[in-house]
Order: structure tokens, then C-alpha cells, then sequence
């Protein structure tokens, strides 16, 4: 059965703690770019064209249950709105730790995934069950703020409860070729999330614009202590996909190889079927290994996926679909 999300394997990349042996390259802004820019040439044709193969794998029927309970595991059940209420981030978090009331066998959630101010609410819907709390911060979704005024908003999530934190880079930085700014600023978070929280570094891949860009921001938040890179906000016209999600297990894959740290993955946005979440499994296991299909290394950021999940569950179980009424609308 898959594992639940507060599994803790020994191997863990805990930012500035644990040394990767890559110090040098991070000294100056010369050498983080030289590193950078050293990196291997993405061929675009040959990405996508491994990532549409892999979508093609047939997953069978006893490997499909295995495969929907684990992706169940690996959500984060996500609801950033402005319009967000305490009572709708309790009733979320009571579904993901009981996602179908029916099923007692059905696994919980990884974790609910709310904005700092919602964190309380969270943290009292999910008590005792081993899910987490996981907060947006540093000015999520743009990031266009001062470093202080993202480290506050680091400080609140973690001092309200938080179990992780999702940062977003500073993307203008980055695409500008300010990457020993954009280094400083996510140790400046992992440092301040302390042993408290874990850190999942957003890229925004969307608007990276190249897949060259992905790989060199995917190194850079390793280098800086990412316990997981992040594809997407969510709140982009490009969020997660194969592609960029395959380039980013690859990154992760070769950073474990040369450091012996392991770096969780999680893309977000756009996967709301079952049949596609199974493909990113496919993508994880073929790409990074078997020591990725586990809720403490891969993750779904998703509000939607969950309710597909559960009916594509209760059909392989049953027969039959559900009706309309059997999954709740969030």
C-alpha cells in the first residue's frame, strides 16, 4: 500500500544543513552562472517525444488500484482563493484525511494546501491524522515583493502551524540572469523554515519560457536547499506538464547521483483526471525510480484531481460509476 504523508525517509535534502558538495559553484555570481550555463542542452524534440511515449504505457488492472490509492496519497488538496473561508478550508481538510467516507480503506490526502491565513483552520481539520499543512508564502502567486516582506510571510505560515512551505521565485530575477539573487533568496527561506517546514520551490515553468530555463532553475533550487522543486502556481496559462515534468525528474535524478540528496518533485496545475495522474507516475517511475513513488518525494498540486481519483476508484471496485452526488464539489 502506498505510504502515508508523514513517511520520513532517511535521505532528505534539508537546505543549508546538509552539504551537497557543490558550495564553489554557488560563491559568486560568475561562478552559479557558469555552472548554470554549463548544464547539458535540452533537446526539445526528444523531451517531448519521450514524455508522449511514456503517456502511452497501458497501466493493468491490479496496477491501476495500486496506482489510484498511491496517486490519492500524493495530493495536495489545494484552495487558494480570495474567497476562502475557514469552513471551506476545514471541510477540505476533512476530506483529505477521509476522502470517501465510504471507503475507510480509501487512502488520505498528502496534505491540504492553503494561503498563511487559512493555516489555523487547516491544521485543526487535519489533527492526529498524519496529514500536512502546507502554506503558499513569499508573496504567492507573483512574487513581487521585498525579501522581508516574503520571509514575514514565511514566518506566519510556519509560526501558524505550517508542516511545508511553498515559496515562488522571483522569475523577473531569474529570466533577467540574477540567479545568485534568486540562490540567496530561497536560502534566505530554507533558513527560516528551519527544521519546522519542509520547502517546495515554485518555478512558475510557464513563463520560463525555454526548457534550458527549467533544468538551470530546477539545479538552482536544489543547490539552495529545495526539499522539492515545483513546477507551477496554478494560476498560469501553462502549468504541469509532461514534459516539463519529465526535465524536472531528470534534474532531480541526476542532482541525487552527484550529491547523494534526494529532492522531492511536484507539478501542479492542469492534472485533473485519473488517466493523466497515472501517466505522471509512469513518468516518475521510468524517469527518477521507485524511490520516488512515495508521498514524501512526489506530489500532485491539485483541487480537482481528487473527486476523479475517488469515482475512477469506486469503478474499478464496483463496475460503475457513481452519480454526481457521490464526490463533493469543492
Amino acid at each position: 500500500m502506498p505510504t502515508t504523508a508523514s513517511a520520513a525517509p532517511a535521505a532528505s535534502a534539508s537546505g543549508p544543513r546538509q552539504a551537497h558538495g557543490l558550495g564553489d559553484v554557488t560563491a559568486s555570481d560568475t561562478t552559479l552562472r557558469r555552472f548554470l550555463h554549463g548544464l547539458p542542452g535540452v533537446d526539445t524534440v526528444g523531451l517531448e517525444a519521450r514524455a508522449a511515449s511514456l503517456g502511452t504505457r497501458s497501466i493493468k488492472t491490479t496496477a491501476k488500484a495500486y496506482a489510484l490509492d498511491l496517486a490519492i496519497s500524493m495530493v495536495d488538496l489545494t484552495t487558494l482563493e480570495g474567497a476562502d473561508t475557514p469552513g471551506k478550508v476545514r471541510a477540505l481538510g476533512a476530506k483529505a484525511v477521509h476522502p470517501d467516507p465510504t471507503d475507510p480503506a480509501t487512502p488520505s490526502a498528502a496534505a491540504v494546501c492553503v494561503y498563511p491565513d487559512m493555516v489555523p483552520a487547516a491544521r485543526e481539520a487535519v489533527a492526529g491524522s498524519g496529514v500536512k499543512v502546507a502554506s503558499v508564502a513569499t508573496a504567492f502567486p507573483a512574487g513581487r515583493a521585498s525579501r522581508a516582506v516574503k520571509l514575514a510571510d514565511v514566518r506566519e505560515a510556519v509560526a501558524a502551524g505550517a508542516d511545508e512551505v511553498d515559496m515562488v521565485i522571483d522569475r523577473g530575477a531569474f529570466l533577467a540572469g540574477h540567479y545568485l539573487k534568486v540562490y540567496e533568496e530561497i536560502v534566505a527561506v530554507r533558513e527560516t523554515c528551519g527544521d519546522a517546514a519542509r520547502l517546495k520551490v515554485i518555478f512558475e515553468t510557464g513563463e520560463l519560457s525555454t526548457y534550458d530555463n527549467i533544468r538551470r532553475a530546477s539545479w538552482l533550487g536544489m543547490l539552495a536547499g529545495a526539499d522539492f522543486i515545483k513546477t507551477s502556481t496554478g494560476k498560469v496559462a501553462v502549468n504541469a506538464t509532461p514534459a516539463n515534468t519529465l526535465l524536472m525528474l531528470q534534474a532531480v535524478r541526476d542532482f541525487r547521483a552527484q550529491t547523494g540528496v534526494q529532492v522531492g518533485v511536484k507539478p501542479a496545475g492542469g492534472i485533473r483526471t485519473a488517466k493523466d495522474a497515472v501517466k505522471f507516475l509512469v513518468l516518475v517511475n521510468e524517469t527518477a525510480g521507485g524511490d520516488w513513488l512515495d508521498n514524501h518525494w512526489f506530489r500532485f498540486g491539485a483541487s480537482s484531481l481528487l473527486n476523479d481519483l475517488l469515482m475512477q476508484r469506486q469503478k474499478l471496485a464496483t463496475g460503475r460509476y457513481s452519480g454526481p452526488d457521490y464526490v463533493t464539489v469543492d
